[in-house]
């Protein structure tokens, strides 16, 4: 199979319109996979068919590829105009897998499939003219509109891998075989595993800003640990040698399982690997779009749980220590196999990059010194949890990529598989599922006694995250009351008795004022913020009812602070408090029905806060309640300067923001009262604190 693209691109080095010229082809060879990808459905209708039940059906993913590239490039001032922001909410945010039993059947009001076809050409016609018109200059980095793009292609990327695991859990009569993917015909009885020995050494992970290559916020920073020497399988784990703990009943024995797995196999009764078939004419294998009699020379495909209890069973049947790899003893293996890394190779050295076949093939097939499958045919489960590096950032355009998984609870893959493209074909690349989640995924054991390290750090570290715990949730400073408490209570004075049904606390950041508005006598509080980091601490703080944190004293050193609704009389209400993440500007159409809107130091962070201002009113009731607050710094960081509401001079004159919001209002609004000053105090060390005055306005809906 030809290779499917040209490979990721180098971003330091080379002339700047050749460099365009290679950003071009990679960007249609890119958009172009990803339709081919569904051709192999069999018609329309499938797109709309929950292959997993933990997922989204397929026309999600099928407009989610092209509406990132307009929602990061918006949040980037890249681009000013949406092309459709009713698509560019709806297919934003995907399910997070956040257990193996949610049963959540929420009901979407997808588009046709041509709607959204004709919204993808939209959109490649638009990404086309950028990467034609844009300034470029070397290298591309952080800040490059051109990142932008480039983020866009790899996210794409990820998604063909995704779209593809879940084609082939649909009903095999809803897909259909084509040439253009091809299974690999190679089948027969596997070689004996053995282990071999890997000499013991350091491991340097992470990477800098001025790497050549795109990368995910993941990748960066610094980690180096000394691994100690261990032995490992010379070949992946077989389809054959998986049987052998089929057989032996190890899918009942609860011995062989981890608590969480033991839970996920009993609810989900299964008895071998999901893509496993079984009948009267034997064992089969669903790939992508067919069934094929069983490979048994072919690597196992399980998820992490199912991989564990294998290695727990081997261990006990052998005698000796076997289990996963750690994420350091994967990259030792593959550092000492001397591999070169993409875009380094004229041919892949391993089943990747869709260069040989669109499936896996046998485990011996590939060989790199003493191991085969060093990288590719399937990706390999760890025993790491994935965490950040020292040094780790948060990219401004992408800020839930990978901070939502730093919980223990989702465990790094590596190696890549046959259709592992682009970055996630490269050395540095780090991606980590739930350990119940299926992705093109099997493993390699390792025999070792070293312990595995898990980075398990509880206490929130991020600066930002963390100043807005303690100002949440900490102690008062220098006599300043809660700033989110204040706002709470100030909003509540404005309603009679007949107001508290529900609430909208917009831009709740980690949710003091949602959990106070309930106190307050609201049935109902919605919080909502677009930074995914402060959604993730406010749904945590409502659902398990604490919150954990360091915050810098002196230099390097950290103090630790935990904060708890208990402690602030806030516990019996959180039921009646949901967070979601979404976009002031582009709410999603179930946000309505407010009888107060809360919007607390928000419109001087919006890219667009005259679109918020003159759309909240159709998500309010008749006389509902705004509440603004803002100590009106306006930066163009944020906010173009011909969005500001104020803080500029218009012929000569000052025009402040006050005043922008009374016009910008009085088209539906009528201002309740006079303004009002509330300071608020944020902590940045022990000794520099930030002390800052917000304007607080009330407004009445009088439509």
């Amino acid at each position: 199979m030809e290779p499917c693209s040209p490979h990721t691109i180098i971003l330091n080095e080379g002339e700047p319109e050749q460099k365009r010229a290679e950003i071009l082809a990679y960007f249609h060879a890119t958009f172009e996979i990803d339709e081919r990808i569904y051709d192999t459905l069999a018609d329309d209708g499938s797109f709309y068919l929950r292959a997993d039940r933990l997922r989204h059906p397929l026309i999600f993913y099928f407009g989610h590829t092209a509406t990132f590239y307009i929602n990061k490039l918006t949040i980037a001032h890249v681009i000013e105009k949406r092309i459709n922001p009713r698509f560019e909410s709806m297919f934003a945010v995907g399910v997070d897998e956040m257990s193996w039993d949610d049963l959540n059947e929420a009901h979407y009001d997808w588009p046709t499939c041509d709607e959204v076809r004709e919204y993808r050409y939209q959109v490649r016609v638009l990404i086309d003219r950028l990467i034609r018109e844009l300034p470029l200059t070397l290298p591309i980095g952080w800040e490059s509109p051109l990142w932008g793009i480039m983020m866009g292609i790899e996210h794409q990327r990820i998604h063909l891998e995704t779209s593809s695991v879940l084609i082939r859990q649909l009903p095999l009569e809803r897909v259909r075989q084509l040439p253009q993917w091809p299974i690999c015909t190679e089948q027969g009885e596997p070689p004996v595993n053995r282990l071999v020995k890997v000499t013991g050494g350091a491991v340097n992970l992470g990477k800098g800003r001025e790497h050549p290559l795109y990368g995910w916020d993941n990748e960066y920073g610094k980690y180096r640990a000394d691994v100690a020497a261990f032995s490992a399988a010379e070949y992946l784990t077989s389809n054959r040698e998986f049987l052998e703990f089929v057989v032996a009943g190890g899918y009942a024995e609860q011995q062989w399982w981890s608590e969480e797995g033991w839970q996920w196999r009993c609810f989900k009764e299964a008895g071998y690997p999901l893509f496993w078939i079984t009948g009267n004419d034997g064992w089969k294998l669903r790939t992508m779009a067919s069934e094929i009699p069983m490979p048994w020379n072919w690597p196992v495909e399980v998820n992490c749980l199912e991989a564990k209890a294998f290695c727990n069973w081997k261990a006990a049947r052998c005698g000796t220590p076997i289990r996963l790899p750690s994420e350091d003893e994967w990259s030792r293996l593959r550092d000492i196999s001397g591999l070169s890394d993409q875009p380094g190779w004229d041919t892949a050295p391993g089943n990747i990059n869709l260069e040989y076949w669109s499936s896996s093939c046998p485990v011996d097939r590939f060989r790199t010194g003493d191991f085969c499958d060093v990288i590719g045919n399937v990706w390999q489960w760890t025993e790491t949890p994935i965490y950040p590096f020292h040094g780790f950032a948060v990219h401004p355009w992408y800020d839930d990529f990978s901070t939502p998984t730093f919980d223990t609870r989702h465990n790094l893959i590596k190696g890549g598989s046959w259709i592992s493209t682009g970055n996630e074909a490269t050395r540095d690349a780090r991606y980590a599922f739930r350990r119940h989640f299926y992705q093109h995924a099997g493993f390699r054991y390792i025999e070792s006694s070293a312990p595995v390290p898990i980075h398990d750090d509880q206490y929130e570290s991020d600066a930002l995250t963390s100043q807005y715990c303690d100002a949440h949730y900490g102690p008062e400073r220098f006599g300043v009351a809660n700033f989110p408490a204040t706002c709470a209570a100030i909003a509540h004075g404005y309603l009679d008795a007949n107001g508290t049904g529900h609430a909208l606390d917009l831009g709740c950041a980690l949710g003091r004022a949602s959990f106070e508005l309930a106190r307050k006598g609201f049935e109902k509080v919605t919080g909502v913020d677009f930074s995914t980091r402060f959604f993730r601490l406010a749904a945590r703080m409502q659902e398990e009812g604490y919150l954990r944190y360091t915050l810098p004293e002196e230099g390097d050193i950290v103090s630790y602070h935990e904060v708890g609704l208990d402690k602030l009389e806030l516990a019996e209400i959180r039921n009646r408090v949901e967070f979601y993440q979404g976009d002031a500007c582009n709410l999603p159409e179930k946000f309505r029905g407010y009888d107060l809107v809360l919007a607390a130091n928000l419109i001087d962070r919006l890219y667009s806060p005259r679109s918020f201002l003159t759309t909240i009113h159709t998500r309010m009731n008749r006389g509902a309640v705004l509440i603004l607050t803002s100590p009106y710094t306006w930066l163009e960081d944020f906010t173009k300067k011909e969005e500001w509401l104020g803080g500029y001079r218009d012929a000569g004159e000052p025009v402040w923001s006050l005043e922008g919001l009374k016009e910008t209002l009085k088209p539906h609004f009528q201002m309740i009262g006079e303004p009002r000053d509330v300071p608020f105090v944020i902590r940045e060390t022990g000794r520099k604190f930030q002390h800052t005055i917000a304007q607080l306005t009330a407004w009445r809906l009088t439509d």
